[in-house]
């Protein structure tokens, strides 16, 4: 049986009195246009409500942030900072339900503050501010997609951090009106692949890029490989499958530079060990010299392009295919001198990538450990602290074997903490103590480049 649409005439609702504006720590609110009236039809959004439910998102993202701010005397705000999302009311504010979960949100925040306190890590300020990038309405229902950018200021504490950390965060934010029209915030969803530094809920597990890599093969430098006449099977993962090749393997690929390193190869993708996250270990001192490549180059190349993506390589961010955490390292490690292994794309001894195509190891978590270990560009740390500038670590959040995100080591300060830039969620300069106290029960698995 076919279902019915009613059409309905909207109705008017008159003013009757102005109503006073609201104003929350400096934040302008739409004024409660409907209290008390009635109204049967589907609402509509207008102009000003949505840069209410910008401002409301504002709100929420930025109490989560000065959650993290030190709230002692030598603190900038902290304790000072009145909860701005509680103030909403009328026209647009939070539901009852959503207000629980952001004080549940704003309690494990204070803890995960206590907890880099005692490593020595807190933040003086902080800065977040959200842009409205879409809304979509459908009956009483919309959905509101905001991008949040967050800064914050370390505190000197040891007088060597970095003088800030900042990411960018994508939200989908769900709206439900009321049968008087109000607006109440039901729902936050995180919609990139990766971990912002306010972020409480853990990541999902990431499968591997789906792309289709492109049959044409590097430019770079001109080949010398003979085309076979058979590809080679692909290489099983222990999760979700890898991208899939086209159906025809490439056959051409950029010539091998002669200072690649001899790849190592039984057939079997190598295995990582596990790093300890435990402070003050073994001293681990990182040659600079030896290896021939440029770590300042990588490092500056992470600084150039965490938040802006470099347009001569594909962005895999927010596209459904596993983020674009290991494209970014694998474009950073490239800037400090690593070479192309050229080859098919799903051979996980081979890698390679540019606009045009990408070796499952230049895009793949996964992929990018085998190569790396396989090809001897990477040996493992015992612990996360020993890592140095140019260094990668990667996390496997659900402790299930396959391993989720990739990280570049971007600073490292001389009291030895690093500090890393990744994609997805783009973030630069953040400690690898806070990583852990946001997760503390993923697996570490850090690489000496």
């Amino acid at each position: 049986m076919k279902s019915r649409k009613l059409s309905r005439k909207r109705r008017r609702v008159t003013i009757v009195s102005a109503a006073a504006a609201s104003v929350v720590a400096g934040v302008a609110l739409v004024p409660n246009w409907s209290a008390g009236a009635a109204v049967t039809d589907d609402p509509t959004v207008d102009a000003a409500t949505k840069a209410t439910f910008q401002k409301l998102a504002d709100a929420v993202f930025t109490d989560r942030t000065q959650a993290l701010v030190d709230d002692s005397p030598a603190g900038k705000h902290g304790s000072r900072h009145h909860r701005l999302a509680s103030g909403f009311s009328g026209k647009v504010r939070l539901s009852g339900a959503q207000s629980r979960e952001e004080n549940s949100a704003l309690t494990e925040l204070r803890g995960r503050k206590a907890v880099l306190a005692k490593l020595g890590e807190k933040y003086s300020e902080a800065r977040t501010g959200v842009t409205l990038d879409a809304t979509q309405v459908k009956g009483r229902q919309a959905k509101v997609a905001v991008t949040e950018t967050t800064t914050l200021t370390y505190r000197k504490i040891r007088g060597n951090e970095p003088k800030t950390t900042g990411f960018q965060a994508h939200h989908e934010l769900t709206f439900k009106a009321d049968d008087k029209g109000n607006w109440q915030l039901t729902g936050i969803r995180g919609t990139d692949d990766g971990v912002a530094v306010n972020q409480v809920r853990k990541p999902p597990v990431v499968p591997q890029p789906t792309a289709r890599p492109s049959t044409k093969a590097p430019t770079a430098k001109p080949t010398t490989a003979k085309p076979t006449t058979k590809a080679p099977s692909p290489v099983p993962t222990t999760k979700a499958p890898s991208p899939v090749p086209t159906t025809k393997a490439p056959t051409t690929a950029p010539a091998p530079s002669t200072t690649a390193p001899a790849v190592v190869n039984d057939g079997n993708p190598p295995a990582a060990a596990r790093s300890a996250t435990t402070t003050n270990p073994p001293a681990a001192p990182k040659n600079f010299s030896a290896s021939g490549y440029d770590y300042k180059a990588m490092a500056d190349y992470a600084a150039k392009h965490w938040n802006n993506y470099n347009k001569d390589y594909p962005d895999f961010d927010g596209a459904g295919a596993g983020g674009d955490c290991t494209n970014f390292v694998s474009q950073a490690l490239k800037a400090g001198g690593w070479k192309h292994v050229p080859g098919y794309v799903y051979d996980h001894t081979k890698w390679f990538g540019n606009s045009e195509i990408q070796s499952h190891s230049f895009i793949g978590v996964n992929e990018f450990s085998w190569f790396a270990l396989s090809s001897q560009r990477v040996t493992g740390l015992a612990n996360v602290y020993q890592m140095d500038v140019g260094d990668v670590l990667q996390m496997d959040f659900n402790r299930d074997g396959s391993k989720d995100h990739t990280m570049i080591v971007s600073y490292r300060s001389p009291q030895g903490v690093p500090y890393l830039s990744y994609h997805s969620t783009n973030t630069y300069n953040r400690s690898v103590a806070s990583i852990i106290a946001s997760y503390p029960n993923a697996y570490y698995y850090a690489y000496r480049t």
